[in-house]
Formats: structure tokens, C-alpha cells, sequence
């Protein structure tokens, strides 16, 4: 029995693992409680007196063995596997990742879809290149139209059709009413061009989101109470006014101005002191664009507003200068991390 236990410290000097598996296997197989170790303990009752001394050291040797082997190879195994980690996989990145954040444009976007789509207005988008048809004529802006000098505009090619960068996206609106049938209840947000001098008012690229809807009976007053919900959802004040204005595509065409108030000095600097800030524009769908996209003037009415992102998101964050949303500065960027 001595000999056999001599042949088991021989496997322990002489054993090799490349994984903790083996090395827990290994474990198990001597120092478990139904190991081999265990096994010989139980026999020790039965070995004759003078053998005691020496079976007992002979254990003794193989328990300690057995215990550093396996300390020895977990230890030598996990520093591998830790420099596998940190080491072996040349796809991790270098430095830890930040997380990002979503750019304030995208964040009023969302907010303001978010708003229209609580009273059954739908999404609608389409092509930034746009031709002459869906972006004036269709409109009510037909060539040689004065209202086209309000918007103008970077063509792409002129022969042997007009291509150009679309001002509005009101010529998505235009492309919804061609292949829908009314009742109609859309927001149509996206990114538009114009040539404009570029400063902390304006910019040559801006994102506008339209709305429209047509359908029987639809009326001014339907326009102000939506108006109304909209500005109390998304800035919390509910009293607007209406300016008369001009737009080729609606008539009759209103400004829209929201009271924001006069209680700090900021309020007095963005309203010029008089409380009262513009926010968009709107009005009754003309019926010369009802009749350009085969919607019957005299069975449907509907009315359209359109505002700026831009706008809406430096007043929202009090952004002193449009030209910041397209810098890409980090120093900008990262102060919307904790917006959702």
C-alpha cells in the first residue's frame, strides 16, 4: 500500500495542465471528499502498527504534493489567461469607449414627432434631390413665380430637367398627396438647403419639420387648437397669436408667435423685449396645390405649418449660435450625454 502511494506522488510531481479544467479535475480526483486521499485515510485503521508511522508521512507527503501542484498550476494559468485578456485580442480598442450622445437636432426631432404622433400624424420622408415640379410648381410657385427670389437655391442640373437641393420639405408633402388618398395626417421632417449668408441666425442647411392635414370639413380653428397642443406639449405655454403673411401654398398664411414671456434677461434678449417669439409658420392648403395632386378643392380642406429645428432647439437649450450644431465640436456635443 506504501508503494502505491509512492506511485501516486510520482503522477503528482509529473502531472501537466494547459486549462483550469484539468487542473480541477485533477483536484478533485485526489483532495475530494470521495478523492483518493480520503480512500487511504479510511484505511488507515487497518494498517498494522508498525506501518502506521510510515503510511501516515507517506499521506501526509502526498496531500501537500497535491495541494501545491494545484495551487502552482491555477496560478500559472490564470496570469495566462489574464494576459490573453489584456493581450491576445488585437481587436479590442486601445482606451475604453465613451458612450455617446445624441445630437440636439435629433433630440428635438424626436421630441417634436414624439408630440404630432400622440394625435395621429404619421411620419413621412423623401428625397433631398428634388425637381422643379414637387419643389415649386406643384406648390403653387410656377416659373418666373416672384415667391421663388424668397428661396434661392442650389440647382444641380438645369437640362434636361431641373434638379435641385430641396428648400422645403414641403415637396414631401407634395409626393404623400400624389399617391395618398385623404383623410391625410402627416409630419414630414427632414434636412433642407438654401442660399443664404451663413452667421449665428442662419445657416445654408437647416431641418425643417412640415405637417399637413386634408380632410372634409377641416378648418382654421382645427389649426389653432392643434398649435395650441403642440406648443403646451413641447414648451409648456399655451398662448399664441397669429401674424397674416404670405406663402404661395396656403392661403389664408399666418406667422405664428408664442408669448414666452419676459421674466429673465435672457427672455427679454431672444423676444426683444416684447414676449412674444416666432416659432413657425402655417396656414389653409391652397386649393391650386389641392387640384396640382388630384385632391378634389371642392370636397377637402386642409391646412399646413412648418417650422425649424434649429430654432426650436436654441430656444429649448438656450444655444446662442446656430453654426454650433455643425461643428462638431466635442465641448458641445457631450453637454446633451444625459438627454435623452
Amino acid at each position: 500500500m506504501i508503494e502505491e502511494l509512492k506511485s501516486h506522488l510520482k503522477t503528482v510531481e509529473n502531472f501537466v495542465a494547459d486549462n483550469l479544467d484539468d487542473v480541477e479535475a485533477f483536484r478533485i480526483k485526489y483532495l475530494g471528499k470521495k478523492g483518493i486521499l480520503n480512500q487511504y485515510f479510511a484505511e488507515f485503521k487497518s494498517v498494522p502498527a508498525e506501518d502506521k508511522k510510515i503510511f501516515g508521512q507517506t499521506i501526509n507527503q502526498l496531500k501537500q504534493a497535491t495541494t501545491q501542484k494545484v495551487e502552482q498550476l491555477k496560478a500559472e494559468l490564470s496570469k495566462v489567461n489574464d494576459e490573453k485578456s489584456l493581450y491576445g485580442d488585437l481587436t479590442r480598442p486601445a482606451e475604453p469607449s465613451e458612450i455617446g450622445s445624441r445630437h440636439p437636432i435629433s433630440i428635438v426631432k424626436n421630441q417634436i414627432i414624439e408630440v404630432f404622433s400622440n394625435i395621429g400624424f404619421n411620419v413621412s420622408e423623401g428625397p433631398e434631390i428634388e425637381d422643379d415640379w414637387h419643389n415649386f410648381t406643384a406648390l403653387n410657385l410656377p416659373e418666373h413665380h416672384p415667391a421663388r427670389d424668397m428661396q434661392d437655391t442650389f440647382f444641380i442640373q438645369q437640362n434636361p430637367e431641373d434638379l435641385l437641393l430641396r428648400t422645403h420639405t414641403s415637396s414631401v408633402q407634395v409626393r404623400y398627396m400624389e399617391n395618398t388618398k385623404p383623410p391625410i395626417r402627416t409630419i414630414s421632417p427632414g434636412r433642407v438647403f438654401r442660399n443664404e449668408d451663413i452667421s449665428a441666425r442662419s445657416h445654408c442647411i437647416f431641418h425643417q419639420v412640415e405637417g399637413l392635414y386634408i380632410d372634409k370639413g377641416v378648418s382654421f380653428k382645427d389649426l389653432k387648437q392643434t398649435l395650441i397642443y403642440f406648443t403646451t406639449q413641447l414648451f409648456g405655454k399655451s398662448k399664441i397669436r397669429f401674424r397674416p403673411s404670405y406663402f404661395p401654398f396656403t392661403e389664408p398664411s399666418a406667422e405664428v408667435d408664442i408669448y414666452w414671456g419676459l421674466e429673465t434677461e435672457t427672455d427679454y434678449r431672444i423676444t426683444k423685449g416684447t414676449g412674444w417669439l416666432e416659432i413657425m409658420g402655417c396656414g389653409m392648403v391652397d386649393p391650386n396645390v389641392l387640384k396640382n395632386c388630384k385632391i378634389d378643392p371642392n370636397e377637402y380642406t386642409g391646412f399646413a405649418f412648418g417650422m425649424g429645428i434649429e430654432r426650436i432647439a436654441m430656444l429649448l437649450y438656450q444655444i446662442g449660435d446656430i453654426r454650433m450644431f455643425y461643428e462638431n465640436d466635442l465641448r458641445f456635443l457631450k453637454q446633451f450625454k444625459s438627454t435623452f
